[in-house]
């Protein structure tokens, strides 16, 4: 039976989780938009979410980007710009904190902020890219921000196919950083989820390759046929910080 903490209840359900990592051999974390909304990111699915204004399937997706090349660079333009306000957060800090001391093992992001490296995490996998990054789609090879966001030509093969190095809707996710995660999250005798709603095939399947106990912090309460051993519903944010008190 999945424990359920909300509101008041946190501290219990923290402290509950603290002694879990405790005994823990092998923790790791998986996050998504959820970990980032707290450093103004807007997430995907929410209230407030992107995808609410935007349809993704439309504008972040291989086929708009080789068939309306302008509507998908002014969209990743707009994305790319909010970015400069953009830092990570207690949250991101103290999960850096817990890779550096040997807590957690490593994180599995659905995220393309780049936060969790900035907030000085080594071990990451981003599953879906990183859009501070730039490549050319025809060439592969890397590119500046600035020729990207000033429309310019790829400066190795002279074609217009700059674009962010994340994943787009009809695109498979980066062979190596999927198998890194996949073999750490099998490993775990403790996977703690954050900030995902898991509905993004395929990584809504990684927590079903835990054989260890499954931890959900999340905004809202996610109902799935996910055996979460304890669920605490808040913002991230809080939550790790209550959650660094209770380790200590």
């Amino acid at each position: 039976m999945t424990n359920i903490f909300t509101g008041k209840s946190i501290k219990e359900g923290v402290k509950i989780l603290a002694r879990i990592m405790k005994e823990s051999k092998y923790a790791v974390v998986l996050t998504g938009a959820g970990m980032d909304t707290e450093s103004n990111i807007p997430d995907f699915r929410g209230e407030d979410g992107l995808w609410r204004k935007i349809d993704p399937r439309v504008v972040a997706s291989i086929d708009t980007f080789k068939e309306n090349y302008t509507l998908f660079r002014e969209f990743y333009s707009e994305r790319i710009e909010r970015l400069n306000f953009v830092k990570p957060h207690v949250g991101h800090y103290i999960l850096a904190d817990f890779e550096m001391r040997g807590i957690i093992k490593s994180i599995a992001t659905q995220n393309v902020s780049g936060l969790h490296r900035m907030a000085g995490n080594k071990k990451v996998y981003e599953l879906h890219g990183n859009i501070r990054s730039i490549r050319c789609n025809n060439c592969g090879k890397e590119a500046e921000m600035e020729d990207f966001l000033s429309n310019n030509k790829c400066a190795n093969c002279g074609e217009k196919a700059l674009r962010p190095n994340v994943v787009l809707f009809g695109e498979v996710l980066p062979f190596n950083e999927w198998i890194s995660a996949e073999s750490d999250i099998k490993k775990s005798d403790l996977l703690i989820v954050i900030g995902t709603s898991l509905e993004v095939y395929p990584v809504n399947q990684l927590p079903m390759l835990s054989k260890g106990r499954l931890v959900l912090i999340n905004k809202e309460d996610v109902d799935t046929y996910y055996n979460f051993d304890l669920k605490l519903i808040g913002k991230a944010g809080e939550i790790l910080r209550e959650l660094m008190e209770a380790y200590e």
